[in-house]
């Protein structure tokens, strides 16, 4: 579906991510947002962790960035202030609290179905060559999918470890959980069925031979 990664591309993607990540820490620092400064270090554990991956299976370029542009939104979710007026739930006037359809979907929604939509192409990504000449296509799409959403459920792990060691946070409780893991999984599926159908139309063919 897109080409290997350059080296200046995976140059670009990285000093991108570490420039907002910079700032993101300062502003965090300045409001004694603790839980935000939790959430930097996962990010840049996490990108570690990419980077690791990268090295051996190649991601291509639009995951790159695709996975970078979720930690900008993340980032910005948790730290950009909204005004009063805006529909919001809660008391922490931020974007992961601003109704984009109020009392029906929020920014917080988005961000989950758009994260783990990005997580199951990175994970199909990876997963393709294991099962690379097999013909097993449903079946990578199908473990990228399960993979992408086992990582959403480590990630309410780590929410809820924040519940538990920062005084106030903006988790949210047992329903919000539920719509996070929710929209992981709607995310997921809409990543899984463009996969399928870029696929090039040769690897269709391969299957009803």
């Amino acid at each position: 579906m897109s080409s290997t990664a350059s080296s200046n591309a995976l140059r670009s993607v990285i000093t991108f991510t570490l420039c907002y990540l910079l700032i993101a820490s300062l502003f965090a620092w300045r409001l004694s947002n603790w839980e935000f400064i939790l959430y930097i270090f996962v990010v840049l554990i996490i990108g570690l962790l990419v980077l690791n991956v990268h090295a051996k299976v190649h991601f291509s370029t639009g995951v790159l960035w695709c996975l970078s542009v979720w930690g900008l939104l993340h980032m910005l979710g948790g730290l950009a202030p909204i005004p009063m007026h805006w529909p919001h739930e809660g008391d922490k006037l931020v974007l992961y609290s601003f109704w984009l359809i109020p009392n029906v979907f929020k920014y917080d929604n988005l961000i989950h179905g758009y994260g783990f939509g990005v997580g199951t192409w990175a994970c199909w990504q990876a997963l393709s060559p294991i099962v690379i000449g097999t013909k097993e296509h449903i079946t990578e799409i199908i473990l990228a999918v399960l993979a992408a959403n086992g990582l959403g459920a480590i990630n309410e792990i780590i929410e809820f470890f924040a519940t538990l060691t920062i005084p106030s946070t903006n988790v949210g409780g047992y329903s919000n959980t539920g719509w996070d893991l929710v929209f992981n999984l709607v995310g997921s599926s809409v990543a899984a069925l463009i996969i399928w159908f870029g696929k090039p139309l040769a690897i269709v063919n391969t299957q009803s031979e």
